[in-house]
């Protein structure tokens, strides 16, 4: 059963009524003016209500899909007449030029709800025509204005709200003539902006960290400026600790917290960068390893028989290796499982390597004390093993 064109009161006042080309506009009254102006936001509501029904009595995605993508290029075609209705509207005539903008604002709404509320039935990478990115960078921009002024208000921090609202500025300040910017790109500034304002208390510390960073986060923000300046807060509390274990357990706390903060999935600020979550996930491994390594070779082993590494050592034929011999097994045992190290067993792999390696606690390693410590590792050990070679696959690529 098909539906009813539920557009169709704003689509006669767009192309008829208000249209230049069709209607001598300089006879609307401003009684007619005022009664169209009144009806616009009950007409958006009642448009965005219908819209909702008429997609839950459709059982196929099929139908669904079209029915959305039918709404949206439809909203984008008045939205195109709306424009150009005010361009062409009498100078003087103010009062229709509010009804323009009133109607032109109303559309951009329609637009957004749609791509919000249906994104997964539109088809997002699509370039946005040019005057419908146009209305919506001059939303954006009167909305912007006036989430400035409030961050300054409850953001003790201006190079933070420059972070995070540079982005924003950007976009809209983009003066190229065709500018390549899709649904998606569009859809993620929008979203930015209406969470920045709903977002009533940005300092207020939840856990470890403040509202405006798990917003960020969860927005999956992955500016480079954004990425150094999280990443030297987090320095500057953790190097605040006087021990090494205090300075672990203070990244470890925060790591934590931020693997379990929740992210939008399929959505991120700049699809050319890193994604948030991996460049900082990547950082907290690389630095608790590198402490890791300073705890490591500031405690020595309670071992009598154990003798510390020297200089003279070294330079007799031995290895010196930074891993514990735990971890080093683990690796020796890996490469035999995976036949990149070949040999009659893997204790013959042991006892052919071994000898030749050191720890800075320890000149002579046992080989069969290390092998039988392969099958019994623990977890910190795998974990530090598994970042060790993510750090060598890093070098690797940069070679």
């Amino acid at each position: 059963m098909p539906h009813k064109y539920t557009l169709e009161w704003i689509d006669l006042v767009i192309t008829v009524t208000l249209n230049p080309k069709k209607t001598d506009v300089s006879e609307i009254t401003d009684t007619q003016i005022e009664a169209i102006l009144s009806r616009v936001t009950d007409e958006k509501e009642k448009l965005e209500s219908q819209l909702k029904h008429q997609v839950f009595g459709l059982t196929k995605q099929k139908q669904i899909e079209l029915l959305i993508k039918q709404y949206h290029s439809a909203l984008i075609v008045l939205l195109d007449q709306a424009f150009e209705n005010q361009n062409n509207c009498p100078a003087k005539n103010q009062a229709l030029k509010n009804l323009n903008k009133a109607l032109i604002s109303c559309l951009d709404e329609l637009l957004s709800f749609i791509e919000v509320r249906f994104n997964q039935y539109l088809s997002l990478e699509q370039r946005v025509p040019v005057t419908y990115l146009l209305v919506s960078k001059k939303e954006l921009q009167k909305k912007l204005n006036k989430l400035k002024e409030t961050l300054v208000e409850k953001v003790n921090d201006q190079q933070f709200i420059d972070i995070v609202l540079n982005p924003l500025y950007a976009f809209i300040n983009d003066l190229k003539e065709n500018p390549e910017v899709s649904f998606k790109e569009l859809l993620y500034q929008k979203e930015l902006l209406k969470e920045l304002e709903l977002l009533e208390n940005p300092e207020k510390e939840i856990g470890v960290y403040t509202a405006l960073n798990e917003l960020l986060i969860y927005l999956n923000f992955n500016s480079k400026a954004y990425m150094d300046y999280f990443t030297k807060k987090l320095a500057e509390k953790t190097n605040s600790k006087e021990t090494i274990t205090e300075k672990m357990d203070e990244l470890l706390i925060h790591y934590k917290v931020f693997n379990q903060l929740h992210r939008k999935p399929g959505i991120v600020l700049n699809p050319q960068y890193a994604d948030l979550k991996t460049a900082l996930g990547k950082w907290f491994k690389h630095e608790l390893f590198y402490l890791e390594k300073k705890r490591h070779l500031a405690i020595m082993p309670m071992d009598e028989n154990a003798v510390p590494v020297t200089t003279k050592d070294i330079k007799k034929h031995k290895i010196l290796s930074m891993l514990s011999v735990d971890q080093m097994a683990l690796i020796l045992r890996s490469a035999d499982d995976l036949k990149i190290l070949i040999a009659r067993s893997m204790n013959a792999i042991f006892k052919t390597i071994v000898p030749h390696l050191s720890t800075p606690h320890q000149v002579d390693l046992s080989y069969d004390s290390m092998r039988s410590k392969s099958y019994s590792a623990e977890t910190r050990d795998k974990e530090i093993v598994i970042d060790t070679l993510q750090q060598m696959i890093d070098k690797i690529q940069e070679y």
